[in-house]
């Protein structure tokens, strides 16, 4: 066998083997942590003393044997004549021989002074033919007896040839200092200690076994010098690397550094033998201090195992012996991990639980006892509501408190899952009804940073028990909030005013609709985006959105976009991002508002996204529709929606944008039925406010393709007869469909009052459309040159947002570069009205002159309605120099004025005109 670095041991073993041979007694101790090859060098004498002609009687001493009086002296003497052995009970039973004299008496009763004599005096008796070698390996586990029988034999058996060889652990769990101290007194007694190898000798052995590759300080950091563990490294390591080079386990030629050691390979099966033959108290330290981790401490240790703290440093120091330690850091996570999974699961969650209690007791930060708590609630254990009430060794209530502290610590790192977890144990902890009612609250607040629908199903639970009369008012009003970040106004209403209040007072909606745009900016300017402002904020840009003054909600609600990704909350992200989109749709930004709300519903699981995808869907189908790309619409609202669904202020988003589309693709009648029940259920939940959402301007354009002006008028006028008329937009949608609808003799002064309003609010898609209806009327009118003028800027207006089916409605023939429409045009007027009288009347065609550079710049600039002034002073010309350009234009085309300018002009060279 071969034995690195225990050369100076065998050759003191060999001397104390030759000085027996010569007729002295010896006894030898052999101290080594487990592995350290104690066991090895007992083999090893054994086999030299054997080899010399010595009688070696053996044994190995267990715990499992401990308490079985005699049980290692049987070992020794049970293949040697002469020695009587007890029978345990009558004493009347015979060993392997005969001979005189008895080891113990019956009963199992302690042995007499004869009885240590007989034995001693046998053994003596067989060292007179030749040397007797007795050899205990691990005698700190051997039962009272037989050390008696020993001790009595090491002090009596001078001038015999006898050698007694002992091998145990420096640090047995419960030391018998007697025994010890009796061996140090004799002469003849050696005391030898096993160290673990040092870096060199671990090199040597490296060496020797032949293991290429694994580097002499990799396996001392590693083992700790352990030759056991050393040896089961090695095996694993070449068994690894050949099974690697045969691409049997991470791919040809690779080492799989990851795994190796691998969980429960050779490597982690020796350490959990070293940690169990340190014995029972060993065993647990190991297993305390891997649960404690960077926060253990020998009195930790101590307290966590409940054991004294002399016990627990005998363990420790037993496993820093073994190198498995540093201090009190296990030397590689190997380690740490196969004595945590020795230790089984009910005892780790006993320990886990143990080990937070003593974490906080000492003033450690949550986030670590949390930690624990979290590993004890994961193991197959009895659950913590459960624990609690079986003589756990803390109270619930602080657990509840530690879980709580660790989730806040938690999502200020910007970790919500792992919060969620923690607040969910929480809650399966704490009994009483007020702390679970904010358990709930806060899991659905911090749930929404990141799914939106599981927070909806939060909030749903949340609601039926406020409905039952269970928590408490205050915690009434985050929940208020909740539900109005999800758009559940009616919910919010029961729950702030009251069952049926709702019609009596104002509703929430009013209080976000009617909020001054000085007041909503103050609130964005001094709140930073928490799960208590989320709410409260995204209500504020809402409130800007429906103001006169959309703009600003562009600009706060890109800015609070930033702010939720900076939080790596996806959710919040989904929030302001459709904001972000809504506000772009409402300036007229198609592209713009596509891809924001695009990103958002990206944003959102897979899985489950319950009522909130309403709002980006709902975008992301007007967008689509108003630039023409209706395939994509249509993917959208072909989907069959949940009745819940709808059920909320986002559901009704949805209803409004697949009526638009149905309006687009000339159904009339489908697009009327969406915008009619988005009217029921604002005025069932009495949120009817059309600068929310008009739907009674959108159910007028239905009833327009349906030739049912009067219904349409109608609708109008009662919007103009609403409080939200005093708003630009609201008036001004209204303003149009009653101009279309109504008196023709009307229409011109209406329209214009509807561009006016449009105009100020900032609506380029809608005042586009008043734009060319305004020009159409012209034209039929009489006044061909201002409606073309009217007409392309329309058009032009319109082109700038990007709405390709309303240029081509307007001028059906002039060049656009754009989204391609993927489905027919048609003007929202009928046949014989305004849209027909004007669609071709007095429309320039496309003349084969062409225009030089200059004249072809000056020219575009007068299609599109500027002045000369206005020409002369983007072109940084003279008025003369303009004037001098447009004669010559005129006299190329032969026209007559600025109104009959066509769009599909053409320079000298032949390029089209760029405007």
């Amino acid at each position: 066998m071969r034995l690195v670095g225990r050369t100076s041991v065998i050759g003191a073993l060999d001397e104390a083997l030759a000085d027996c041979a010569a007729g002295g007694s010896q006894a030898v101790l052999i101290e080594g942590a487990a592995g350290c090859g104690r066991s090895a060098l007992a083999d090893t004498v054994a086999e030299r003393a054997a080899a010399a002609g010595a009688l070696v009687l053996s044994a190995v001493a267990t715990v499992a044997e401990r308490q079985i009086p005699w049980g290692v002296l049987r070992q020794l003497v049970h293949r040697t004549a002469g020695f009587r052995l007890p029978d345990g009970g009558t004493g009347s039973g015979t060993g392997s021989g005969s001979g005189s004299g008895a080891i113990g008496n019956s009963g199992g009763e302690p042995s007499r002074v004869e009885d240590l004599r007989e034995f001693c005096d046998r053994v003596c008796e067989l060292g007179l033919d030749r040397p007797v070698l007795l050899c205990v390996d691990d005698v700190q586990h051997a039962d009272a007896e037989s050390l008696r029988h020993l001790q009595y034999l090491v002090r009596h058996a001078r001038g015999s040839r006898v050698l007694v060889v002992l091998t145990g652990s420096p640090h047995p769990p419960s030391q018998d200092p007697l025994f010890t101290t009796e061996l140090m007194r004799q002469p003849h007694f050696r005391r030898i200690r096993l160290s673990p190898l040092s870096r060199t000798e671990t090199a040597r052995f490296l060496e020797l076994d032949g293991c290429d590759g694994l580097t002499s300080d990799e396996a001392y950091r590693i083992s700790g010098g352990n030759p056991l563990l050393l040896r089961a490294l090695t095996a694993e390591y070449t068994d690894t690397a050949v099974r690697d080079t045969a691409g049997d386990v991470h791919g040809e030629g690779t080492h799989g550094e990851a795994t190796f050691p691998a969980p429960g390979g050779p490597f982690a099966q020796a350490v959990v033998a070293c940690v169990h033959r340190a014995g029972p108290v060993t065993t647990t330290v190991a297993g305390t201090v891997a649960l404690l981790g960077d926060h253990a401490s020998p009195a930790r240790a101590a307290r966590t195992a409940e054991l004294t703290g002399a016990a627990a440093n005998r363990g420790l120091a037993a496993l820093r012996a073994a190198g498995l330690l540093d201090g009190v850091r296990f030397r590689h996570p190997a380690v740490r991990d196969a004595v945590l999974e020795e230790a089984g699961p009910a005892a780790r969650g006993r320990l886990l639980r143990q080990a937070a209690r003593v974490l906080h007791e000492d003033g450690v930060p949550a986030p670590a006892v949390a930690k624990l708590l979290l590993a004890a609630a994961s193991e197959d254990v009895v659950p913590a509501e459960e624990a609690a009430t079986a003589g756990e060794p803390w109270d619930v209530d602080v657990d509840v408190d530690v879980l709580r502290e660790a989730a806040e610590d938690s999502l200020a790192r910007g970790e919500a899952r792992p919060a969620t977890r923690l607040l969910e144990l929480a809650l399966e902890t704490g009994t009483d009804d007020q702390v679970r009612a904010s358990l709930r609250i806060r899991l659905a607040q911090i749930t929404s940073r990141f799914d939106p629908a599981a927070a909806e199903r939060r909030v749903d639970a949340l609601l039926e028990a406020v409905r039952s009369g269970r928590p408490a008012a205050e915690h009434e009003q985050p929940l208020a909030g909740l539900l109005l970040a999800q758009g559940r106004v009616s919910d919010a209403a029961e729950l702030i005013l009251g069952t049926g209040a709702d019609q009596a007072g104002a509703s929430p909606l009013d209080t976000m609709v009617d909020t001054a745009p000085g007041a909503a900016e103050r609130l964005l300017r001094s709140a930073r985006l928490t799960d208590a402002t989320l709410a409260p904020l995204a209500q504020a840009v809402t409130s800007l959105l429906c103001s006169e003054q959309p703009d600003l909600a562009v600009r706060w609600s890109r800015r609070l976009l930033d702010e939720a990704d900076g939080c790596r909350a996806p959710g919040w992200s989904a929030v302001f991002g459709t904001l972000h989109a809504e506000a772009l749709l409402r300036l007229g930004d198609l592209r713009g508002a596509h891809t924001r709300a695009t990103a958002a519903l990206a944003a959102l699981p897979a899985q489950g996204r319950g009522t909130f995808v309403c709002a980006p869907t709902a975008v992301v189908v007007r967008a689509c529709t108003e630039m023409g790309q209706y395939t994509e619409a249509s993917r959208l609202t072909g989907r069959q929606l949940p009745r819940r669904q709808l059920m909320s202020l986002h559901g009704l988003a949805y209803l409004r944008a697949r009526g638009l589309h149905h309006l687009a693709l000339h159904q009339p009648h489908a697009a009327l039925a969406d915008f009619l029940e988005v009217g029921r259920l604002m005025e069932s939940w009495g949120v009817d406010r059309p600068a929310f959402l008009p739907w009674r301007t959108d159910a007028a354009r239905a009833l327009l393709c349906l030739g049912e002006d009067h219904r349409a008028e109608q609708l109008a006028l009662r919007q103009l007869a609403m409080a939200d008329a005093r708003r630009p937009h609201v008036r001004g949608l209204a303003l149009r469909m009653r101009a279309l609808a109504g008196n023709a003799q009307q229409r011109p002064t209406v329209l214009a009052q509807a561009i006016d309003e449009l105009h100020r609010s900032g609506d380029r898609l809608e005042t586009a459309r008043a734009m060319a209806d305004l020009g159409r009327t012209l034209q039929a009118d009489g006044s061909s040159s201002k409606g073309c003028v009217m007409i392309r800027s329309a058009w032009q207006l319109a082109k700038d947002t990007g709405a390709a089916p309303l240029c081509q409605e307007i001028l059906p023939d002039a060049p656009l570069v754009t989204a391609p429409v993927t489905a027919p045009a048609r003007a929202e007027s009928r046949p014989g009205r305004a849209g027909k009288a004007g669609a071709g009347k007095d429309r320039p065609g496309t003349s084969a002159a062409r225009l030089s550079v200059s004249e072809q710049r000056v020219a575009t600039l007068a299609a599109q309605g500027l002045t000369n002034r206005e020409i002369s002073a983007r072109l940084f010309l003279t008025v003369s120099t303009v004037e001098q350009h447009l004669t010559r234009v005129y006299r190329k085309l032969r026209i007559t004025s600025r109104g009959d300018l066509p769009l599909d002009l053409e320079r000298a060279d032949g390029a089209p005109v760029r405007a």
